[in-house]
C-alpha cells in the first residue's frame, strides 16, 4: 500500500492527522504493509514553505510525531517512511524513466485535468510545476511497488492516470485505488477545509478551548443531515475512532444516549429527537478527547515541542 501525503504548510488539518490514521490502521489491521511518502520533492514543487526544503521536511518530520501521538499503529514495521527526496535520488536510475515513459504517453490535456492535486483549477494559468507534478505523482506508485494507493478523493484522478497507465504498457496488475471522504468546511456552503481560514477546520494543534470555539460555531442546522459538517466529522472521525458517539443531556432533553451507528443517529436527528444544543458539546468532547494524547506529547517530548515551535514560526514569517 502506498499512502502519499503532499505535505501540509504549516499545520496540519484533521484529514492529514486523524483520518490518515484511521486509514492507515484499518490497512494495517487488514495485514497491509504501508508506505507512508512523505513527499518533501513534491512539495518543494508545489512552493510549499516558500520552496525552502529545509522548512519542508521539519513540516514532514512534525507530521510524523503527529501520527505517533495520535496513535496510528507503527509496532511490528508495519508503517514505513520514506522521504521523496532520498527514494529518488538513491534509485534516480530507476524513477527518472518512468516520469519520462509517463509523460511521452500522455497527451497534455490528460496531464492537465491532474493538475487539481496541486490545488489550483484546470483555469488557472499553469505552471510548469504543474505538468511535472502529475507524471511524478503517477510514477510514484511504480516506483514504490505499490498494489494499493490510499490517498483522498481530491488525488483520485492521478491515481485513474497510474490505472491508464497500466493500460498502454499492457500491464495487468493494475493499482488498486481506495479514496477516502475529503470532510467539508466546518462554515456553511465550504466544500472543503481552508488552512487560510483557521474557522473551516480543527487543526492537530487546537487546544480544548479552540476546540470547543470552533464547534460551538459550526454550521448545524437543526433536523438537516446533507450539508452538516458536524455530522459530518461525526460520521467520518468519532464513530469510527470510538465506535459510538455518547450524547450528554438532562431529562428533559431525552436523557443520555449513546449511538452505535450513523444511520441511527440520523434518524433522531432528522426527527428533532437530537438537537445541534446537545450534539455540538458531545462532539467537541469527542475531539477534544482524540487529541489530548497530541497535545500532552507536544508539551511533554522536547523534540516534538521543539518542531512545533519551529512549524508555528514558519507561519508568522512566510
Amino acid at each position: 500500500m502506498m499512502d502519499s501525503n503532499h505535505l501540509a504548510e504549516c499545520t496540519l488539518l484533521r484529514a492529514q492527522g486523524v483520518m490518515k490514521t484511521i486509514s492507515v490502521n484499518k490497512m494495517t489491521s487488514a495485514g497491509c504493509k504501508v508506505k507512508i511518502w512523505i513527499a518533501d520533492w513534491f512539495a518543494q514543487l508545489n512552493n510549499k514553505m516558500g520552496g525552502d526544503l529545509k522548512k519542508i521536511q521539519t513540516v514532514g518530520h512534525y507530521m510524523i510525531e503527529i501520527w505517533k501521538a495520535v496513535g496510528m499503529d507503527l509496532s511490528d514495521n508495519k508503517v514505513e517512511f520514506l522521504w521523496s527526496s532520498e527514494e529518488i535520488n538513491s534509485r534516480s536510475h530507476e524513477y527518472w524513466p518512468l516520469v519520462m515513459d509517463i509523460a511521452r504517453r500522455n497527451k497534455l490535456p490528460r496531464i492537465m485535468r491532474c493538475s487539481q492535486i496541486m490545488g489550483r483549477s484546470e483555469q488557472d494559468e499553469l505552471s510548469a510545476a504543474q505538468i511535472f507534478y502529475p507524471c511524478m505523482q503517477c510514477a510514484d506508485i511504480f516506483f514504490l511497488k505499490a498494489d494499493i494507493c490510499q490517498l483522498g478523493m481530491d488525488q483520485r484522478k492521478v491515481n485513474v492516470l497510474a490505472r491508464e497507465y497500466c493500460d498502454l504498457i499492457k500491464r495487468k496488475n493494475k493499482p488498486i485505488i481506495l479514496s477516502h471522504h475529503m470532510l467539508p468546511g466546518l462554515q456553511q456552503g465550504q466544500e472543503k477545509m481552508s488552512k487560510s481560514d483557521p474557522s473551516s477546520s480543527i487543526f492537530m494543534e487546537d487546544d480544548e478551548a479552540e476546540v470547543n470555539v470552533k464547534i460551538k460555531k459550526a454550521y448545524c442546522p437543526p433536523m438537516i443531515v446533507e450539508g452538516n459538517p458536524c455530522l459530518e466529522y461525526i460520521k467520518y472521525i468519532v464513530l469510527p475512532w470510538f465506535n459510538e458517539f455518547k450524547v450528554e443531556r438532562s431529562a428533559d432533553n431525552g436523557s443520555d444516549k449513546t449511538f452505535k451507528s450513523f444511520d441511527e443517529l440520523v434518524v433522531d436527528y432528522e426527527r428533532g429527537d437530537l438537537h445541534p444544543g446537545d450534539l455540538k458539546p458531545a462532539l467537541s468532547k469527542s475531539l477534544n478527547k482524540i487529541l489530548q494524547p497530541v497535545r500532552d506529547h507536544f508539551s511533554k517530548d522536547a523534540n516534538a515541542k521543539d518542531l512545533l515551535k519551529r512549524v508555528k514560526g514558519y507561519r508568522v514569517t512566510r
